[in-house]
Order: C-alpha cells, then structure tokens, then sequence
C-alpha cells in the first residue's frame, strides 16, 4: 500500500510526524527522494504536491493520501473519498473583497470578476446562488489582484484572516471549511490494510489530551472513588495480590487531571500515577 504524503508546506511536518506516532515512520529519510518506505514492509509512501495528491489517488498512483480538503473538494474526484478528519491544518476557503469597495454581499458580484486558485470551488460557489461572475484562476499572490485592477473579490484559503488584512482585504463569506484528512480510492476503502492504517491514524488522534491514571486504594473505599473519576467510561480494577486492596486504572481528559487527582485522593486513593497515551484504540 502506497501513502501519498505533501512533500513541502505546512503540512509536510505533522503528517510525518502523525505517521510516525501511529507506528509507521518513514525509515529511509525523505529528502529529494519520490518515495520511501516505511517499518511496515507493505506500505510505502510516496511524496508529492499538496494539490497533486487527490489525482495520484484517483488514478491509483498511489492508494491513500493526506492532505487538504480544499484540495480534494477541487480535484473533484468521484474515486477519492475521506475516511477521516486528521484534526490539524485547519483553514477556511473565504470569498474576500477590498475593505473600501463597493462589494459587500456575494450579490454584488454579478457581472464582476473573482481570482482564485480554487476555480471549480469558486464556480460551484456562485452556481448555487446563480451569481453570474467571472472567475479567473491564478497561481500564487491572489490576495493582489483586487489592486492591480485584475479582480474585484478573491477566493482564497486563510487560517487567521491576517494576510488578508494586510492587504485591506474584506471577508465577505467562507465557501468552505477546510483541514488534513486521510483520503482513499474507494476500491481499496474496505481493504484490511487501509482500516490497519485508518485504525493507527485514528487511535493517535484518541489518545491526544488523554492521561491514564493508576492508583492503589482499599477495597472499602472503591465505590468512593468510582463516585469522583470522571474517565472513559467505569474505571478498570484489578485485584492486589496479597492485600486487601485494588489497582484502579482509568483515562482521564488532561483537564480533569488536577481535580482528579485530588477527589481520588480524598476518597482514599493512594500511589497515584499519571503517565501520557501515545495511542487510544476505541
């Protein structure tokens, strides 16, 4: 099985980095290299553009890929489907016009001209409100072309809205919300190689502001202390050999650590332990 990864950008890093803690790190280095293997002998990954991704997937170049929703909405691809929500690079695609211009509503559009790099975006966009403007695809500088006379809004990606105030520019709209997936060709969704991976990306994403607790406590005490924990469900217990006394283990959210920590021990918990998740399979 084959991985298609971003082989620059923003989102380079965290999907290695994501790999590589759901056990599938890349073993012999990426630098100007197309492909590489992973630990796992049956995948392999292979790097390309960002936007090219979807297509490598589609046309079974490769057979999962990570990248951008707003990649794969516009390659519009039938095949390529997203098995799941990554949880990083998140950023919008937004309809943009100058703070001082007369465009204040998508509908001030008609008959006016749009830059973008998302063209099949931006023309589904203004088909749905059967807005008649011209859209002009670009490459690189987008946010520009409202003052050098070349467009009168812009279809653009944006994470903080600051490039866009920089350049006095206006969000009118969001056309779509956008962050990194896992996507799939939808011959290969229902492959066990493809749940395998889908099931080790996800159980990284569980684990994240997880913490597992371990504690000793006396029998006596234990409905007290099921009482406080506020984990995954009820808590695991297990019997100490040679004592009246049990193990509790239970997951907790990071933000309930301190609080439970305290309750627990309050209500007779002893030997508390607090050690992080690197992977949560539910």
């Amino acid at each position: 099985m084959r991985i298609a990864v971003p082989n620059k950008g923003r989102i380079h890093d965290p999907s290695i980095s994501l790999l590589e803690r759901a056990g599938l790190p890349v073993v012999d280095g990426a630098d100007r290299k197309l492909y590489a293997d992973t630990v796992d002998p049956d995948v392999s990954v292979l790097f390309a553009r960002a936007a090219d991704i979807p297509e490598y997937v589609a046309d079974g170049a490769a057979d999962l890929g990570i990248t951008g929703l707003d990649q794969a909405e516009e390659a519009g691809h039938d095949n390529v489907e997203a098995l799941l929500d990554l949880e990083f690079g998140e950023c919008r695609l937004v309809l943009a016009a100058p703070e001082d211009g007369d465009v204040e509503t998508p509908y001030d559009l008609e008959g006016k001209t749009v830059a973008t790099e998302f063209p099949r975006l931006t023309r589904e966009y203004f088909d749905e409100r059967n807005i008649d403007a011209e859209v002009v695809e670009v490459t690189g500088a987008t946010e520009l072309t409202p003052h050098v006379d070349m467009a009168d809004a812009i279809v653009d990606i944006t994470s903080t809205g600051t490039t866009l105030q920089v350049n006095r520019l206006a969000i009118i709209d969001e056309v779509l919300s956008s962050s990194v997936q896992l996507f799939a060709r939808s011959d290969v969704v229902d492959d066990e190689k493809t749940e395998q991976v889908r099931t080790a990306l996800a159980s990284v994403l569980a684990a994240d502001g997880k913490r597992y607790l371990m504690m000793n406590a006396d029998r006596e005490n234990l409905d007290a202390i099921r009482d406080v924990i506020p984990g995954m469900g009820g808590p695991t217990v297990m019997d100490v050999a040679g004592d009246d006394k049990v193990a509790v283990h239970v997951v907790v959210d990071d933000a309930d650590v301190f609080e439970t920590i305290n309750r627990v021990k309050q209500a007779g918990a002893s030997d508390i332990l607090v050690t992080e998740i690197e992977r949560l399979v539910e």
